[in-house]
């Protein structure tokens, strides 16, 4: 198995912080009785980039727990995945295309998954330094739940992000400001394997 980029320490750290970006997102959840269950889409196949270092170390501590044969499905999957991002982008399309990490209409490292994923479907907020704030209203399902509601519970992504910076800083210290900025999709960052650092 190859040594884990991600000290115990940090990685219980940013699994303490999903934890409770899965909790925050349940409150909101039930106070709308809102669930993904039988939903006729899957939040899956929706084109994230992702932006921290952090994040992509802790997805690779998944992976590295994986069986070969299923981590090796789902490089296969992140080949395909990069391909058809490549042809829809190509033809000035948001490419739709199921994350090389679903495996039967679910995501096969679902502890390790990324903040975006956790966050999306349920109203959001954040509020910015100068104190706008910008709303994001959930997925298609969501918001006709929520209808015409004039008082609708949110999950503040504030506090969250800036956990998650904390952690990003503590991950890189001085080296942050000579990395590259990352803009990737789960299937580059398997790709690519675990950040070099």
């Amino acid at each position: 198995m190859e040594a884990s980029i991600l000290q115990p320490e940090l990685a219980a750290k940013i699994a303490d912080l999903y934890d409770r970006m899965e909790k925050a997102y349940d409150l909101v959840a039930r106070q709308l009785d809102f669930t993904c269950d039988g939903c006729p889409d899957n939040c899956c196949d929706s084109y994230f980039q992702h932006h921290t270092y952090v994040e992509w170390a802790y997805l690779w501590v998944g992976l590295q727990e994986l069986e070969p044969e299923r981590r090796k499905g789902m490089e296969n999957r992140a080949v395909e995945y990069a391909a058809a991002c490549e042809r829809a982008l190509a033809r000035g399309e948001r490419p739709q295309v199921m994350c090389p990490l679903n495996e039967e209409g679910r995501c096969g490292l679902y502890k390790h998954r990324l903040m975006i994923c956790r966050m999306h479907g349920v109203p959001s907020s954040l509020t910015y330094p100068n104190g706008q704030i910008k709303k994001f209203p959930g997925c298609f399902r969501c918001q006709e739940i929520v209808g015409d509601r004039q008082v609708v519970p949110m999950v503040e992504r504030a506090p969250l992000f800036r956990e998650l910076a904390a952690l990003e800083q503590e991950l890189l210290g001085a080296r942050q400001g000579e990395l590259s900025k990352v803009k990737k999709t789960i299937a580059d960052m398997i790709l690519l394997g675990p950040p070099r650092l």
